[in-house]
């Protein structure tokens, strides 16, 4: 069997053991599609993000069928499904409930804070990271290290190269539970949309009015969540940090040497 025939073999044992999924992610409530929310197999980088009407397609390959699936979006109930039982459904419509945050308890302690300027910031051009293709859900991040209270102000983005007209990503906070274990505190998705002229060198989100308060050490990333065309964001890098990064929704976490350069403006307690 020469070279063309076993590449030939190839893709239709692919096309036989695996297909498309497609569906539409919807408010259980309001009966409303859900935009941009991630779908995948848990640490397996198989996954995507629905679009402006809530709809998604991916390929999955027949051997994950036992798996199941996660679809969740900040505001909404987790839900998972079995990726068998998926392909069953009709339409395969996803109901999702919005999720009620309980307030949490506020206990008034002396406190003092001083602001320091976390992450990297490096503006070097010359070495850089970050999106060079257009694959939803896929995201990075810098790790954000420290041991007690934190209030988020603002957030710094120093830009290297940008091909788009323009830019759409979602910004995520995560507290750290373990090695490469985290889990995102916010309530509210928090978008960067903005066109090319105005990216230019540096990109700076005010987050005072949201009241992001977080605990010992957190991760933030952006996710490419919107489908751009083709295209590539490059920050700005430094050698010593290292840049967390996961390849579509709810894939595994890795990392990379090299940190990009986001940095966040802070209240930390002393």
């Amino acid at each position: 069997m020469n070279k063309f025939l076993i590449l030939i073999f190839l893709i239709s044992c692919n096309t036989i053991f695996g297909q498309d999924i497609t569906g539409i992610v919807i408010n259980a409530d309001i009966k409303q599609p859900v935009e941009f929310a991630n779908i995948g197999i848990v640490g397996k980088n198989v996954g995507t993000v629905t679009d402006l009407n809530g709809r998604f397609n991916f390929f999955v390959d027949s051997k994950y069928d036992n798996d199941t699936i996660l679809f969740s979006i900040i505001g909404y109930k987790p839900f998972l499904i079995k990726i068998a039982d998926l392909r069953k459904t009709i339409d395969n419509e996803v109901l999702l409930k919005e999720k009620a945050y309980e307030l949490a308890e506020v206990v008034i302690r002396p406190k003092i804070f001083e602001q320091r300027t976390l992450g990297v910031t490096t503006k070097f051009k010359k070495i850089a990271a970050g999106f060079k293709n257009n694959i939803l859900g896929y995201e990075c991040g810098i790790l954000m290290q420290v041991k007690k209270t934190a209030f988020i102000k603002k957030v710094n983005i120093n830009i290297s190269y940008c091909s788009y007209d323009t830019i759409f990503y979602r910004l995520n906070i995560y507290k750290v539970h373990g090695k490469m274990d985290f889990e995102n505190i916010l309530r509210e998705p928090i978008y960067i949309k903005m066109p090319k002229e105005t990216v230019k060198d540096e990109i700076q989100m005010d987050l005072q009015s949201r009241n992001i308060v977080i605990e010992g050490d957190f991760l933030i990333t952006l996710e490419h969540v919107k489908n751009l065309g083709n295209g590539y964001l490059y920050f700005c890098a430094g050698l010593i940090d290292k840049t967390y990064y996961r390849k579509t929704s709810q894939g595994k976490w890795e990392t990379a040497s090299g940190g990009i350069s986001i940095s966040v403006i802070a209240d930390v307690e002393k």
